[in-house]
C-alpha cells in the first residue's frame, strides 16, 4: 500500500478539503492511502470519517513564519515514523514550500505542489508568500493544480508551455447533485422557503469570497423581489461581521446563516440561483456542484472561466454597476431546471472516472519511489 500525505490547513468543510474527501473517498484504499498533515490544531469536520477510512491525522506547529524549524523537524519526524508514506501532497498555496522542503531532506523522491488559486491574497503575509512561490519548483518536483491559470500563475508560463503539469479537476459524485423535485419540496419546506425566490452561496467568510458585495448586491435585489431570499452556507472570521452587515443593511430577516452543513448537496436543490462573487478563484468546486444541480450560476468574471463546464454559467465584472448585476439574477426567476448528469460526465468532473485516473497516478509514483 501507498501512503500519500496531504498538508492542508485543517480538514474543514471548505473547498480543497471537499475536493480531497470526494477523491480520497472513491479511491482503492487498499492499494492507496491518504493521511494529513493539518497546520491548524483545531478538529476538522471530516477528521471522524477520515479515521473511519484509515487514514491518519497528523499537527504540525503551525504555518508560523516564526516556527519554521519546528515544523520543519515536525514533518521530517512524521516521514521518519512512517516510512510507508511514499508521496508528500501540499496544498497550501506558497506555503506549500515548507513541507516541501521538509519532504525534500528527508528524501521522499515524489513531491506535489497542488495550487488551487490564480492569486495570493492581500495581507501582512504577502510579501513572504510571493517569495516563497519563486522557490516552489526548487524543492516539488510535481506541479499540479485545479485548472491551467492556477498553474500558470504558481509556476509560470513556461510550465505550462512545455507541459511540465497536470490538472486534477474538482471532480464530484454526480449523483449527490442532480435536480431532485421531492429534495427541493422537502429542504424548501423545511426551511420555510416556498413562493420565495432562492439565491444561494456557498463560500468560506473570508476576504476573496466577498460577501460584502454579495450582501450589497441582495440589498438592492429585494428592493425589486421581496420574495427574495439569500441562503450563506459556510463559516469562517468573517461571519459575524457579516451578520453584523445584514443587520445594518436591514435585510437580516431575509438572509439565513446556515454555517457548515453536512447536507450541502440537499441545499443546491432549494436554491433558484448560485451567486459566486469572488475577488478571486482557482476553479471553485462550489461551481461544479451547483451546475450539477441544474442551477444557474451568476459569478464574477475573476473565478477563472474553466468552470464553467455547462451553458448556465454567466459572468459579470465586479467593476460592472451593481444594477446589472441585480437584472441579471432577477431575469433567472423562472427557467427549466434540468438533469445535468450527462453534462457533468461529458466535461470529465465525475468524480469515479477521476479517481481512478489519479489512483493510477499515485501507484505509478510508488513504484518509482
Amino acid at each position: 500500500m501507498i501512503r500519500v500525505l496531504h498538508s492542508v490547513s485543517n480538514m474543514d468543510r471548505a473547498g480543497i478539503e471537499t475536493m480531497i474527501m470526494n477523491y480520497y473517498r472513491h479511491i482503492d484504499r487498499n492499494k492507496v492511502q491518504f493521511d494529513f498533515l493539518c497546520n491548524k490544531q483545531k478538529p476538522g469536520a471530516y477528521d471522524d470519517e477520515i479515521i473511519k477510512m484509515g487514514g491518519k491525522i497528523f499537527h504540525s506547529p503551525g504555518l508560523n513564519p516564526l516556527k519554521w524549524k519546528q515544523y520543519e523537524k515536525s514533518v521530517i519526524d512524521i516521514l521518519n515514523k512512517n516510512k510507508d508514506i511514499k508521496i508528500v501532497h501540499s496544498h497550501n498555496g506558497a506555503f506549500s514550500l515548507q513541507a516541501q522542503i521538509a519532504a525534500k531532506k528527508q528524501g521522499i523522491k515524489n513531491r506535489i505542489v497542488h495550487v488551487h488559486g490564480t492569486k495570493i491574497d492581500f495581507n501582512l503575509k504577502l510579501p513572504l508568500k510571493l517569495l516563497y512561490k519563486t522557490q516552489l519548483k526548487k524543492y516539488a518536483n510535481n506541479y499540479w493544480g485545479c485548472g491551467t491559470e492556477a498553474v500558470q500563475y504558481y509556476f509560470g508560463k513556461e510550465t505550462i508551455s512545455t507541459n511540465n503539469y497536470l490538472v486534477i479537476r474538482n471532480a464530484i459524485d454526480e449523483d449527490r447533485f442532480i435536480y431532485n423535485v421531492a429534495k427541493r419540496n422537502e429542504i424548501r419546506a423545511k426551511y420555510n422557503l416556498d413562493g420565495k425566490f432562492v439565491i444561494g452561496n456557498v463560500a468560506r467568510f473570508m476576504k476573496q469570497k466577498n460577501h460584502t458585495f454579495t450582501l450589497d448586491l441582495f440589498k438592492k435585489i429585494v428592493e425589486k423581489e421581496p420574495n427574495a431570499v439569500l441562503l450563506l452556507l459556510g463559516d469562517g472570521e468573517l461571519l459575524d461581521e457579516m451578520k453584523d452587515k445584514a443587520k445594518s443593511l436591514n435585510i437580516d430577516k431575509s438572509v439565513m446563516f446556515l454555517g457548515n452543513v453536512n447536507n450541502v448537496n440537499e441545499m443546491y436543490q432549494a436554491m433558484d440561483l448560485f451567486l459566486l462573487p469572488s475577488l478571486f478563484e482557482g476553479l471553485p468546486v462550489v461551481g461544479i456542484e451547483a451546475q450539477a444541480a441544474g442551477l444557474k450560476c451568476v459569478m464574477s468574471d475573476t473565478v477563472t472561466n474553466e468552470v464553467a463546464i455547462t451553458d448556465n454559467v454567466q459572468f459579470i465584472g465586479l467593476n460592472i454597476p451593481i444594477d446589472e448585476w441585480v437584472d441579471a439574477i432577477l431575469k433567472n426567476r423562472q427557467y427549466e431546471r434540468k438533469d445535468m448528469k450527462n453534462e457533468i460526465i461529458s466535461a470529465g468532473y465525475s468524480i469515479k472516472e477521476e479517481a481512478k485516473k489519479l489512483q493510477e497516478i499515485y501507484e505509478k509514483m510508488g513504484e518509482e519511489a
